[in-house]
């Protein structure tokens, strides 16, 4: 009997090794794939070979017979099916893939279709290590000798979103020069060809995106007239599409003036502009295009030729009919099988509002504020049509009331927030993401793809979870980990105030030149000496970390912790010991020695500690030479700073007595705010007041109506309620700028107050959408 069962258990033992997938160094792997295979797949292959190479030192063979990796499409590769793997998890599913450990233990990659093949094959590449910023941000995987999967293992994913990718923005300081004059030399600057654009793509891939808005500007050649870009998009399997400006597969702002004639008008120049539109079209058959529809003016300007709201209805339902006509043409007779979008963005969503006819196959797309705070979440009838629902969204901005280009500093933390409300309001057709240069913007890229990959695997661990794991990834578990509060404090402090905001400027404001005067912000000396203590602190971090970075991770480090961080610091050193300094406070010359360190943090991204200049030409720390960014000129004032308010009590929202209300990781001045839902409220405890009559200071994430047109709530002390508080913003009006600039709207009410050991203050949310930050109660 003991010689049966130990022949047995070693029998089992030898199965489980047997069942397992494993690789090491010196071993020879071979990838069974079709040639048959699209594109993508094979360019997924191609990168999953450098990867295996980098990490294992040896090479990865691809071959049609039998080999340790079996890789196919469903309907492709016979072998898929033939293997009698479990593939009910692909079936009608649309870029989905498993990977699974057969039975005799070889791994099977397999995919719904080509695109979801490609990215199981990625996921093959994040399981040995290798980072999605690989060549983006000098992540260089660390070796290893041997990998393994073990037996019965089984991972099938499919999009959350079915189109997600980037728009490339504003890239005048950035991707553009650093493309043209440095990776990809042209004879000018002004263009972003190819082989700028296939590492874009490869980034896509690795990132599971499958949509990309080129740069626009007039600074940079189009997409479709450089030479090679047509056709590294199709080796990557990219949808190509164009923001609100850019109907038709057309980047207007650069093409208008070279293939159009006479004005981009389509009321009394209507035949040169279809010709115009006709022209790409009949160009691009055969590509992959997700096509904006309807029509602005040239760049981000409003139509041309009709004035008023009535009258552009009319030109755009006139619009709409053409340029579907054209899809049907050129593209499919069915054209409600032809990929879509509109765009109702600045005035032309006022042209929506009143009553504008959107064909029922196009989907919807909204957008943000620029500032991050989504203006409008779709109706339950715009829910219902067929062409679904999408965002577009900015973590980086050029405009009014001032731009944000330099630094990677947009709250996570707002940005999972606000996209996850879009997401449980059916937003899920197509998500795109204003990226600026890319760089440095890599964490809410990757977080923002993550969440339209699996948004519910980005729900179930958390934005400070999926942060640390990013870290912990890049720079190994024990810095990753203490990095975490690093960053935290980083975005938050940026949250309060971005580092491009600190000269109390503003920009676009053509009425005056008084707004692009460097002044003081409205805070008291204790709290600027606070924020600086803090940014010295986490600047002080990011150093002594810095010293644990191992050999070869330099670079990744600098970009995408030391210089964001310590730039971050360092503007906030050279505002604020300026505003000091203005008072008598401190030595100006504390705020001249930050903008020389800011000059060179920059030098060094430019010119790299070890990957030889790399990024020459793309970090400028003075996008369009506004005035925050440059020494500050030495002056003096007499006006006192802001004192600081003693109050009888403060509480961030979560600090309630009790309540209904859902936190917000993260979020907020202290990252303590919640939402309240609608018809629900939460109760502060107040001792004995001091006063028979307080102001109550209610601050609120400064978001955009849910639903309808209005965002109230009430507050009561005591079951003295107030009326409807409003505080929605219209447009771009004067509060609406104040609020995007300090990440908070203001309320402040008086009301009587009882001397009584315990007063109960009750705030009440009347419509979707309240997100409560922090209130204060004053004595009067």
């Amino acid at each position: 009997m003991k010689i049966g069962f130990l022949t047995i258990l070693l029998f089992l033992v030898v199965q489980t090794a047997w069942g397992q997938f494993r690789v090491h160094s010196g071993m020879t792997v071979t990838v069974n794939c079709d040639k048959s295979e699209a594109p993508v797949v094979h360019t997924a292959l191609e990168l999953l070979q450098r990867d295996y190479r980098a990490v294992f030192s040896d090479s990865l063979h691809c071959e049609e017979t039998r080999g340790n990796i079996l890789v196919g499409t469903l309907e492709v590769n016979n072998a898929v099916e033939q293997s009698k793997a479990d593939l009910s998890g692909l079936k009608g599913m649309r870029e989905a893939f498993l990977l699974t450990v057969l039975p005799d233990g070889r791994l099977l990659i397999a995919g719904s279709d080509s695109h979801g093949t490609a990215y199981g094959i990625m996921e093959l590449s994040r399981l040995i290590g290798v980072s999605p910023w690989k060549w983006w941000a000098d992540a260089t995987p660390m070796k290893r000798k041997s990998f393994e999967l073990p037996s019965g293992y089984r991972n099938v994913q499919a999009p959350s979103v079915e189109y997600r990718g980037i728009f490339i923005n504003d890239e005048d300081w950035g991707l553009m020069p650093w493309s043209s004059l440095h990776y990809e030399p042209w004879y000018k600057p002004g263009r972003i060809g190819p082989k700028t654009n296939e590492r874009i793509f490869e980034l896509l891939l690795r990132l599971r995106a499958n949509t990309y808005w080129p740069a626009m500007h007039e600074c940079t050649q189009p997409f479709f007239l450089t030479k090679g870009n047509r056709e590294v998009a199709k080796k990557f399997g990219i949808y190509i599409g164009g923001s609100h400006c850019e109907p038709m597969a057309s980047s207007t702002a650069g093409e208008w003036s070279r293939r159009g004639k006479g004005e981009y008008d389509y009321v009394n120049n209507s035949t040169s502009v279809r010709n115009f539109w006709e022209e790409r079209v009949k160009e691009v058959d055969g590509q992959e295009i997700l096509y904006t529809v309807g029509m602005r003016g040239v760049h981000d300007g409003a139509m041309n030729g009709a004035r008023t709201v009535e009258e552009q209805k009319r030109v755009l339902e006139r619009v709409f009919a053409d340029q579907r006509s054209l899809l049907q043409q050129y593209v499919n007779k069915d054209v409600t099988k032809v990929p879509q979008v509109f765009i109702p963005y600045k005035e032309v969503l006022d042209v929506y509002n009143a009553g504008l006819e959107v064909p029922e196959d196009i989907a919807l797309m909204w957008c943000d504020d620029n500032y991050g705070y989504i203006k409008h979440f779709p109706t339950e009838a715009e829910r219902a049509r067929k062409g679904g629902n999408g965002i577009y969204y900015h973590v980086s901005y050029w405009g009014r009331p001032h731009d944000y280009l330099w630094l990677g500093t947009f709250s996570p933390y707002l940005l999972y927030q606000q996209m996850k409300q879009a997401y449980d309001h059916d937003v899920r057709k197509i998500w795109i993401l204003n990226v600026g240069d890319i760089k440095p913007i890599e964490y809410q890229t990757e977080l923002f793809l993550d969440m339209a990959w699996n948004i519910e695997e980005v729900n179930k661990e958390g934005v400070s979870a999926h942060l640390s794991n990013f870290l912990c990834r890049e720079f190994g578990e024990k810095v990753g980990r203490e990095l975490l509060p690093v960053m935290q404090e980083h975005y938050c402090l940026a949250h309060i105030r971005k580092p491009e905001f600190m000269g109390n400027t503003r920009e676009e404001e053509y009425h005056t030149n008084d707004y692009r005067i460097v002044k003081d912000m409205p805070w008291s000396k204790e709290y600027i000496l606070q924020r600086l203590s803090d940014y010295q602190t986490v600047s002080d971090e990011a150093e002594r970390l810095s010293a644990q970075i191992c050999d070869g991770r330099e670079d990744v480090y600098f970009q995408l912790v030391k210089y964001p961080v310590q730039a971050a610091a360092e503007m906030n050193k050279k505002m604020l010991y300026a505003q000091l300094a203005r008072h008598g406070e401190a030595d100006w010359g504390r705020s001249d020695a930050a903008y020389d360190s800011i000059v060179s943090l920059t030098r060094i991204y430019n010119t790299g500690i070890r990957n030889n200049g790399k990024w020459h030409r793309m970090m400028d720390h003075q996008p369009r030479r506004l005035p925050v960014f440059e020494p500050v000129d030495r002056s003096v004032t007499m006006k006192p700073m802001k004192e600081e308010r003693a109050a009888i009590r403060r509480w961030n929202a979560v600090e309630c007595a009790k309540g209904d209300f859902v936190p917000c990781e993260g979020l907020g001045y202290e990252g303590k705010a919640a939402v309240i839902p609608k018809e629900k409220e939460v109760t502060f405890e107040l001792p004995d007041c001091p006063s028979d009559s307080v102001e109550v200071e209610v601050r609120l994430l400064p978001s955009h109506p849910v639903e309808g047109t209005q965002l109230r709530f009430t507050i009561a002390l005591d079951k003295e309620e107030t009326l409807p508080i409003h505080y929605e913003t219209k447009g771009r009006s004067e509060e609406w700028k104040e609020n995007v600039l300090r990440n908070q709207a203001i309320r402040r009410v008086a009301l009587p107050a009882r001397k009584k050991k315990l007063n109960k203050l009750v705030i009440k949310a009347l419509d979707e959408g309240v997100i409560l930050d922090q209130v204060s109660v004053y004595p009067l």
